[in-house]
């Protein structure tokens, strides 16, 4: 397993762009908690933090799309580095000025949010030329969702000793910071200074004129609601079950479900997978969706957590798979965009579980929570089943701005295999 990976690693740029993708992308990682963290530092009650919260999670998943499809056209230095700085002059006046005036609070946070960098879909168009194999591609791809859960997992442990280093406006500043940081190691790399987008139609659909494309990100919606309703339906598992521990179990519940996803990433990227892959992501997210059913058996606190291992096992192959749909179905010169809907869709999707879930734990206490992410996933699957025609039309031609640009032989590992054409240096 660790040798698919060692290669990957190996290949010049792979591991600069993976970790500069990364560190850029802590800032959005975290977020959610460092502005709680600071808004009740100044004395914001927990529905004003939340809020706050809310409306940079929002301006994300507008900007994303928006940024992405402007990569696709004018590269991506050009836009992403841009990007991070004026996300972090956000970050910073919200520090400076802090919840007064609350509309100036606002607007800080809603322009760190809409411009955050799309590094994550900028990072999934660039694979293809890093690494010249398809099989590498999709192991590229793997991996990419294991980071993401590692990412999630200590980035709220980064900012909670920032906290207590410093304090919650030096936590939000050095996050961005740093963030700003990773971007630019990414913007200033030669791959992205190199890649172009291929040729695209002039439609204001852009990326989203593709049926097989749209039904992939209604499905992900599920899955968005899915996760969104655990987190918070394994709040109140922890306060009915575990009274003195909450915090504990709760802990418990979601570090089981990362490692879950953790594992099953490591074991999917591990090795090729035949047939072709829409056909594939049906089956994982229906093992996906099985995995979620069993959590409303609401055991005891160890029994819980492993079933919660099991209900992540197959997160990341998921992602992993969606993320070869998405290449496979992007309109020509919309790559960029075509991955930063899917993390627009899959954040609107948690924000959406959120919400719903809340009235299924008053009906049904924990339990009734935990049936909201078994339902959401199986719609996610009868979404995919009720679109099995659209998904059966990729795009016919593979798309340029996912082939190999010319970097020469010392600044790739691997040659093109067939299927994967050559594109053009700038």
């Amino acid at each position: 397993m660790a040798t698919g990976y060692a290669e990957l690693l190996r290949a010049r740029h792979a591991a600069r762009l993976l970790a500069g993708t990364l560190v850029g992308r802590l800032p959005n990682a975290t977020a959610h908690i460092a502005i709680v963290l600071f808004a009740r530092s100044e004395g914001a009650s927990y529905t004003l933090a939340g809020v706050l919260a809310t409306v940079y999670g929002l301006a994300t998943a507008l900007g994303q799309p928006l940024l992405g499809r402007a990569v696709d056209l004018y590269g991506q230095p050009k836009v992403m580095l841009p990007a991070a700085v004026v996300s972090a002059l956000g970050m910073a006046a919200f520090a400076a000025t802090g919840i007064e005036p609350l509309p100036v609070a606002a607007a800080a946070v809603l322009v760190a949010g809409i411009a955050t960098p799309p590094l994550e879909g900028g990072l999934r168009a660039l694979w293809p030329s890093v690494l010249g194999r398809k099989d590498q591609v999709h192991t590229a791809y793997a991996l990419d969702s294991v980071a993401q859960e590692v990412m999630f997992t200590v980035g709220p442990l980064l900012v909670t000793a920032a906290v207590a280093v410093w304090s919650e406006a030096g936590a939000l500043l050095a996050v961005n910071a740093v963030g700003v940081l990773g971007a630019l190691s990414v913007a200033v790399s030669r791959p992205s200074r190199a890649w172009r987008s291929a040729p695209r139609e002039a439609h204001w659909l852009g990326a989203l004129r593709s049926p097989g494309l749209l039904a992939l990100l209604g499905s992900f919606l599920c899955v968005g609601i899915a996760l969104g309703s655990i987190t918070v339906a394994a709040v109140a598992y922890a306060d009915e079950r575990a009274q003195g521990h909450a915090d504990l179990v709760y802990a418990l519940i979601m570090s089981g479900i990362g490692f879950g996803a953790l594992v099953g990433g490591l074991a999917y990227g591990a090795r090729p997978w035949p047939g072709v892959p829409e056909a594939r992501l049906r089956l994982l997210i229906g093992l996906l969706a099985a995995g979620y059913l069993p959590l409303v058996l609401v055991p005891g606190a160890v029994a819980m957590t492993v079933l919660a291992c099991v209900a992540g096992l197959f997160l990341a192959p998921a992602l992993t798979c969606a993320f070869v749909v998405v290449d496979r179905h992007a309109p020509r010169g919309t790559v960029t965009e075509a991955f930063s809907w899917l993390v627009t869709v899959f954040g609107v999707g948690a924000a959406l579980g959120t919400a719903v879930v809340g009235p299924a734990i008053e009906g049904g206490g924990p339990a009734g929570g935990f049936a909201v992410p078994g339902a959401a996933g199986f719609a996610a699957l009868a979404v995919l089943l009720l679109t099995r025609r659209a998904m059966a039309r990729p795009r016919e031609e593979p798309d340029p701005a996912s082939a190999p640009v010319t970097l020469g032989e010392n600044d790739r590992n691997g040659a093109a295999e067939p299927g994967f054409r050559t594109g053009h240096q700038a």
